[in-house]
């Protein structure tokens, strides 16, 4: 009998055990040592149990569209700090430790100050929001994240009348994020938003995915998401936030201003200078499957079209 044996790069996100079923075994075998009678009587453990967020407000802000795999979602990222391939994150990200984390808040605020990041999420009722989310590569996902909204945080540190937009930052550290040794961007890596923008209810700050933490590969322990953008606007693992009178310098916009505006709002009528953003492929399809129409503001025109008023959308992409 032969065994075959995968190298890493060869294992598709399909064939990884997904962290919710790896957690669920695990405790279903310490659960068999209890008692012999446990283990005769069929031991079980429910996929809730495996979570740290079983149970979750569902956010009328959700999508019905069919969710893309947590393999997939775990499995196929973009983490620049982690590698630049597709599949580097989930590899190189496994002995990332985001415990303990502290947040920091200043600028144009009236309660600035440094958070850890129990107390940082305390305040607030986490809730489950199934997103749709497009790179600006061309694939999509359909993800349930867990989170709060950042309007709620934003309100509770009170920004003064000069506070017109949201600074965020990444975690710079190149011991733990070992794609930081490589000079591909300016670390640590940056995003803004307007603030209307960041106070716009669908703007979330998430904590997890699948009713689980956010996977290391996937932002750990806190990130930004803004459903109506391109991917690289939703910065991942958040050491500051901060609130300025002036337009923040983005990582992507100080690198390639041609190709990545500081808005990066999903527009399927401008087109990336190497592809088309008239279609997208939902990663997890089989690859025959045709092709999505991507829809201006990724499906969410109602409620953020009214923020871009009077904006040539074609200038200020």
């Amino acid at each position: 009998m032969s065994i075959i044996i995968k190298k890493t790069d060869d294992i598709r996100p399909s064939e990884i055990t997904s962290k919710s079923v790896y957690l669920q075994r695990r405790e279903f075998i310490k659960k068999m040592g209890l008692t012999a009678t446990a283990l005769l009587g069929g031991a079980h453990l429910s996929l809730a149990e495996a979570k740290a967020y079983p149970e979750l407000v569902k956010s009328k802000f959700s999508t019905a569209d069919k969710l893309t795999s947590l393999n997939d979602v775990t499995g196929y990222n973009n983490f620049y700090e982690f590698g630049t391939g597709k599949y580097d994150p989930a590899k190189h990200a496994k002995s990332f430790n985001p415990k303990p984390w502290s947040i920091a808040v200043e600028g144009e605020v009236e309660k600035p100050g440094v958070f850890d990041l129990e107390d940082f999420i305390k305040p607030y009722a986490l809730e489950e929001r199934i997103y749709r989310f497009r790179c600006v590569e061309g694939w999509s996902m359909v993800i349930p994240w867990v989170g709060f909204p950042l309007a709620d945080m934003i309100k509770r540190f009170k920004p003064t009348s000069k506070a017109k937009y949201v600074e965020f930052v990444t975690l710079y550290d190149k011991e733990k994020m070992p794609g930081q040794a490589i000079k591909v961007l300016p670390w640590p890596y940056t995003e803004g938003l307007r603030m209307d923008e960041a106070m716009n209810p669908l703007t979330l700050m998430a904590v997890g995915l699948y009713g689980d933490e956010l996977p290391n590969q996937n932002g750990a322990p806190v990130r930004l998401v803004v459903p109506w953008k391109y991917g690289f606007k939703n910065i991942k693992s958040i050491v500051k936030i901060r609130f300025t009178e002036t337009e923040p310098v983005s990582t992507w916009h100080k690198i390639g201003a041609s190709e990545y505006g500081f808005y990066a709002n999903v527009n399927p009528q401008v087109d990336h200078p190497r592809w088309s953003q008239k279609t997208e492929r939902r990663i997890g399809e089989p690859f025959w499957s045709p092709k999505i129409k991507t829809q201006m503001f990724n499906g969410y025109a109602e409620q953020v079209a009214h923020l871009y008023t009077g904006m040539d959308l074609e200038k200020l992409f």
